[in-house]
């Protein structure tokens, strides 16, 4: 199974979208607010089951196109955008994004570190934008996830990323269970621990999973993060730790004419 069919199957089991969500979505828009979401024309590249649009679309946004590609993901998306008329969802790929000057915000949340050719998928979300307009991305760093990088991306690279993903939703109890109580014990270790500690365990449990059945998981460093968006018609690249300290919030400008 390709990374995005394994997703697939994440979103269509954690198919509902929970109001701690809400929580992680401000963390990784940082410091973007409510405010900046209000009245845009949005792309999500990469929406899973719509968990991001719905807050874009809550915040008051004008329309949002919600893409991905792998049908349950697109179907589960449908469902829970269905009260907003405003959100169109559509099975595409992000390399197959056509959209030229259209858009006012286009954001990819978890997505472009699963990527074999990230650097192309970022050209393809800042040709869709507006000139002016904004694109947000929030990435895996190395930067404080060094242990992941050591300890459980080799796991995932030559074991459960082959695996049945039904296994390795399974076998993924044997780390969240430890976690799920470690969190609990020692919440202050740092902010991301602090954060997850307030997770019911099922979402704690969806995170661990996550984190074991792509085939590709890429942790970049800072420089590597800025590397991607070298010679694009960008400007103004922030590239920050959002709040809880874990992974890289992106913002950046399309160049005006």
């Amino acid at each position: 199974m390709s990374s995005q069919e394994r997703f697939g199957y994440e979103w269509d089991k954690y198919n509902f979208v929970d109001p701690i969500y809400e929580t992680q979505f401000l963390n990784w828009v940082s410091p973007l607010t409510k405010n900046d979401f209000k009245n845009k024309v949005i792309l999500d590249a990469g929406c899973g089951m719509g968990r991001n649009s719905f807050w874009a679309l809550r915040y008051g946004a004008e329309k949002v196109t919600a893409i991905d590609f792998d049908g349950r993901s697109v179907d589960r998306a449908k469902k829970n955008l269905s009260s907003f008329s405003n959100a169109g969802i559509l099975f595409r790929s992000i390399y197959d994004i056509d959209w030229e000057e259209s858009f006012d915000m286009t954001f990819s949340i978890g997505v472009i570190h699963h990527l074999e050719h990230p650097r192309e998928a970022i050209a393809k979300l800042v040709r869709s934008l507006k000139t002016g307009g904004t694109l947000l991305l929030w990435v895996y760093s190395y930067e404080g996830n060094e242990w992941i990088v050591r300890h459980v991306n080799p796991v995932r690279k030559n074991i459960t990323s082959k695996l049945p993903v039904s296994l390795v939703h399974l076998l993924s109890y044997f780390c969240s269970v430890p976690l799920w109580l470690f969190a609990k014990l020692f919440k202050n270790v740092n902010p991301y621990i602090k954060q997850i500690s307030t997770f019911k365990f099922w979402h704690l449990h969806s995170i661990v999973f996550d984190q074991l059945i792509p085939e590709v998981a890429n942790y970049w460093k800072k420089e590597e993060v800025e590397l991607l968006f070298a010679g694009l018609d960008l400007s103004d690249i922030d590239v920050h730790s959002p709040p809880n300290g874990n992974g890289w919030t992106v913002i950046a400008t399309k160049n005006k004419l």
